[in-house]
């Protein structure tokens, strides 16, 4: 999947989704310090696209707590679960499932 869209534009999607794929398949081995980078160019990628796709942005932000906490980072995955939490609160309510789940990821960060 990577070395398909690696070349492609990274306005058309694909190249930011095969990013997406590859650092959740290096998390699944067990290698998020490789993942780390990925994840943070996704986010960039995300970012710089206008208008924003603010629901991509936070997810592909609750992924890098994940990954923060995973490498033992776990001051600033915990940080950047609470305000990627506050976000979705804010843009779907407390009671939509992605918040919710968004919750529970911030609870698992506060119990390690």
């Amino acid at each position: 999947c990577w070395k398909t869209y690696l070349g492609r534009p990274e306005w058309d999607g694909y190249s930011c989704y095969a990013m997406q794929i590859l650092a959740n398949a290096l998390r699944t081995v067990r290698r998020p310090e490789e993942a780390l980078p990925v994840i943070e160019a996704s986010l960039a990628v995300l970012r710089r696209f206008s208008p924003p796709d603010l629901e991509a942005i936070l997810t592909t932000r609750i992924n890098l707590s994940g990954c923060l906490l995973e490498i033992g980072r776990q001051d600033e995955a915990l940080a950047l679960s609470r305000d990627v939490y506050a976000e979705w609160v804010a843009l779907k309510g407390v009671s939509h499932q992605v918040t919710i789940t968004c919750g529970i990821s911030l609870a698992n960060s506060l119990l390690n």
